[in-house]
């Protein structure tokens, strides 16, 4: 909407860039174009602002497909006023002088006549097509069937209204009809799912039997190996048993000689000593056989004193002493005294 501002009976106008102004004076256009800024008197000025920006119309309409299945079309329809002089002389866009504001509803007019020039021809795709092509293709089809429909329309070129671009949103069935149709997909999405689980769950079997097969062959080979560990220690054992055998065998055979070599030795020492005795006693005898007998009784004596215990005091009785003295003079004893 324009800026218009009071002064002493005069008017000033001033537009936006997007808007075109068309002024008439008295019949005769004064001012024709866009962003426009000048001084009018309200009684005798005619004005008209005609949008020339790109405006958008979203609309959303119940179609019936080949099937007799409702459906609702959401679509947005891009245009704008290729001629501001054509579409202010076929529709209302003249302004109030003094507010500026639309004195009808131009923009209203426009989007009723794209809404049910598209739903037109929406209706005559989707009526040709099963529920099924609908929700499958049917936002391209009639995406192509709108524009076509739009710029082959006459009354929009004589408005001077150009269409830019149409985009289909949506086509969705009712809700029920839509639930009906996601329940195969689902039911096949869930049947994937439990595949996939059941899948998984066979994988995780297989790996657990792959595993618990791993630990038993490991278990199997460990009793093996202790079972050779088992025959080595014995062999080890027997092997240690048999060479301490050998070496008490060794050390007995040992053991032996040395006994033999001491008793030989012992024996051979025991005849040498024998013989040294025997001959230092035939020694002996010989030198005792040679002395008289008084001097044997004097060593007799002699010897007798060397073992006989230390005699502090000594009471020799007469017959002890003439007993004593009889033994040791022996025959002749008695004549000497």
């Amino acid at each position: 909407m324009a800026d218009i501002i009071r002064r002493l009976g005069w008017r000033h106008l001033r537009s936006a860039p997007t808007a075109h102004i068309r002024h008439h004076r008295r019949g005769r256009l004064v001012h024709d174009g866009p962003g426009l800024s000048f001084w009018y008197r309200a009684l005798s000025a005619a004005l008209a602002e005609v949008p020339v920006d790109d405006r958008e119309e979203s609309m959303a309409f119940h179609a019936r497909t080949a099937d007799f299945q409702d459906v609702t079309v959401q679509a947005t329809v891009t245009y704008r006023i290729g001629d501001p002089a054509v579409a202010a002389a076929r529709l209302d866009f003249s302004v109030d002088p003094d507010s500026g504001a639309w004195r009808g509803a131009p923009l209203e007019q426009i989007s009723t006549l794209l809404t049910e020039t598209a739903q037109q021809h929406a209706l005559d795709v989707l009526a040709r097509t099963p529920l099924a092509g609908a929700l499958a293709d049917g936002v391209a089809a009639v995406r192509e069937r709108i524009t076509g429909g739009l710029a082959g329309e006459p009354r929009l070129g004589a408005t001077g209204i150009e269409v830019v671009a149409v985009r289909v949103v949506a086509i969705r069935p009712e809700p029920e009809v839509e639930r009906a149709l996601r329940t195969p997909a689902r039911e096949q999405i869930q049947q994937e799912a439990d595949r996939a689980t059941y899948e998984r769950r066979a994988v995780a079997v297989e790996r657990e039997r792959a595993i618990a097969e791993n630990e038993l062959a490991s278990r199997i080979e460990l009793a093996r190996r202790e079972e050779r560990l088992v025959e080595q220690r014995g062999t080890n054992a027997r092997r240690e048993a048999e060479e301490e055998s050998a070496a008490d065998a060794v050390r007995a055979r040992a053991e032996a000689a040395r006994t033999v070599l001491l008793a030989r030795a012992e024996a051979e020492a025991a005849r040498e000593t024998g013989e040294a005795r025997a001959q230092a006693r035939a020694a002996w005898l010989r030198v005792h056989a040679e002395v008289d007998p008084a001097t044997l009784h004097a060593l007799t004596g002699a010897r007798l004193a060397e073992n006989l215990p230390r005699i502090d005091s000594l009471t020799v009785s007469p017959d002890v002493l003439t007993g004593l003295l009889a033994r040791l003079g022996g025959p002749g004893a008695g004549v000497r005294e």
